[in-house]
């Protein structure tokens, strides 16, 4: 049989009650035996409400104490969590609450201002410290059997897409955290990445479960506070690109160059290109190797990740993580330069979109593969390039132009935080905009990154048009939302 998440839990709790398991903003200093009696107390609370086994729970939440144990809670009583960004709208919230019928919202009220304005407007009453509660009828749903979790993916429009992630993917990726990132029970991972999403939920919650290490529990990013927590016993950092590049523009308008830290032992970026130059000042800046990986919530977070001992110029996200197998899809004649979209097989592949069988049969192809709508290249020794999503390749005058290329050109300039580049439609062409965000008290000249993007790409490639912002719209996650980037042009 299975092993369910809160197992994984139960077995550190065997093994090492007393050792710290999380901290959090709101004063929780819990080891695993008070992580684990909190989830059973949560899980109690739920089945007199009549939550039973196949039915959803909704999380409304910020990341926080309670909130994990909720998760835990959840698959105590054998049904599925959904655990959705309190910072979304009340039409976003209300849409999941819709098509997944949950039998129970869950509202992280004390972290959250909007996780209670939520919960205000839906009337919900308190359950336990931390966490109101609305019980709702719903009926089980067999479908979601060896289900986990049902995760409602980002920027979803019309009919809502929710990836249905099984025990087992989630467990399996826990694991394959903890091989290729080599956690122990010592660690320190910094978790301010949203709890809510695949990449916190697996690589900091999971990876840490898992490997009986201690999360230190953030709801929001602010550079000061990764600043303060880097100087102060963290050992483990999964951040995405757009945080690297804020710490190292606040760490230098402290009057820093590097990091001063000597705890921190890894640190990763997500699946993002990497500027050999950019990569060599962040080693340069963390004082370690940069590591660079690759996956998606269909895939229960990672399917590459790379392993360097040492600094180097490989800009890849690395070959396959253990038990995933990775391939391209050239198309029947073959594609220009390699590129293919990638497909992914193994234990980390969901198990479909919920209550979605024609969404869930065209992403898989007649052998199993699922079908990432990536594209990539796979060099001589195995490793993965990321040459950006299908569905954002920009065609200019004929050419393809890869939107990732671009940025990291962009990237490389030492006044430019972080840019993010999409297709625009002008006069029967896809033209290159690129959208550079940067200091207020360090704003680069125009020209300059003209000529320095001329000096690194190649005419077709060069952007016909730089737009340049103190802030780019991201979300909680701190991925740019690039749909929103047209907004900026009316700004």
């Amino acid at each position: 049989m299975t092993m369910l998440i809160h197992g994984v839990l139960d077995q550190q709790i065997a093994a090492q009650p007393d050792a710290p398991a999380l901290t959090d903003t709101l004063g929780h200093v819990w080891c695993y035996a008070d992580l684990g009696v909190a989830s059973k107390d949560i899980a109690a609370r739920l089945a007199r409400l009549g939550v039973r086994a196949n039915d959803r729970v909704m999380i409304v939440m910020e990341n926080c104490a309670p909130a994990l144990a909720a998760i835990f809670a959840v698959s105590r009583v054998g049904a599925a969590f959904i655990p959705v960004n309190a910072r979304q709208s009340g039409v976003e919230i209300d849409r999941v609450i819709a098509h997944a019928d949950p039998a129970a919202i869950l509202f992280t009220t004390d972290i959250s201002a909007e996780a209670t304005a939520h919960a205000d407007r839906l009337a919900a009453v308190p359950l336990t410290s931390g966490l109101q509660v609305l019980a709702r009828a719903s009926a089980p749903d067999g479908v979601l059997a060896d289900v986990a979790t049902v995760l409602y993916t980002t920027g979803t429009t019309g009919q809502p897409k929710g990836v249905m992630l099984t025990h087992a993917n989630l467990i399996f990726g826990g694991e394959a955290t903890r091989t290729t990132r080599q956690l122990r029970d010592s660690d320190v991972l910094y978790g301010v990445l949203p709890i809510s999403h695949v990449f916190g939920l697996v690589s900091v919650l999971m990876g840490a479960m898992v490997s009986g290490a201690s999360i230190r529990l953030e709801p929001r990013f602010a550079p000061a506070t990764l600043y303060q927590a880097l100087t102060s016993g963290l050992t483990i950092l999964f951040a995405v690109p757009q945080m690297h590049a804020l710490l190292m523009q606040y760490t230098k308008e402290q009057g820093h160059d590097r990091l001063p830290s000597d705890t921190l032992r890894y640190v990763s970026s997500g699946a993002a290109p990497l500027d050999p130059d950019w990569k060599r000042r962040a080693e340069a800046f963390y004082g370690i190797p940069l590591q660079n990986g690759y996956g998606m919530t269909e895939t229960s977070a990672g399917v590459c990740v790379t392993r360097h001992a040492d600094s180097n110029d490989d800009i890849s996200v690395g070959p396959p993580s253990p038990g995933v197998k990775v391939k391209l899809d050239l198309g029947a004649q073959g594609a220009e330069d390699d590129v293919g979209e990638i497909l992914v097989a193994g234990g980390g592949v969901m198990q479909g979109y919920f209550r979605n069988p024609d969404d869930t049969a065209q992403v898989f192809t007649n052998d199993g593969w699922l079908r990432t709508g990536d594209l990539g290249m796979i060099d001589d020794v195995g490793h993965l390039h990321i040459k950006g999503r299908s569905k954002e390749l920009i065609i200019h005058g004929g050419f393809n132009v890869y939107p990732p290329e671009v940025e990291a050109a962009l990237n490389d300039h030492p006044q430019v935080i972080q840019c993010a580049v999409i297709g625009h439609a002008e006069d029967g062409d896809e033209k290159v905009y690129a959208f550079v965000e940067a200091a207020q008290n360090d704003w680069p000249d125009e020209d300059a990154l003209r000529q320095f993007a001329a000096a690194r790409l190649t005419g077709y490639k060069r952007p016909s048009k730089i737009i340049l912002t103190e802030r780019l719209p991201a979300a909680a996650t701190g991925k740019i939302l690039k749909h929103k980037l047209s907004n900026l042009l009316n700004d």
